[in-house]
């Protein structure tokens, strides 16, 4: 394959990238509001507690 080569993917993101200069700032946005999150370990312990054990056979009825 050619050095020069950029499939029509590349090119097309290139081009989204050109027309439209904030999308890495709304990307990271984005990443804060749904991924960047700080964990309360102590809810996490007792979300950790309160788990109940599943069935190792989840489709099986207990009578």
């Amino acid at each position: 394959m050619a050095n020069n080569y950029e499939s029509e993917l590349t090119q097309f993101l290139k081009q989204y990238k050109t027309d439209r200069p904030d999308t890495e700032a709304r990307q990271r946005a984005g990443r804060g509001r749904l991924w960047d999150k700080t964990i309360d370990a102590e809810l996490h312990e007792g979300f950790k507690a309160a788990r109940v054990p599943q069935d190792p056979y989840v489709y099986y009825q207990n009578d």
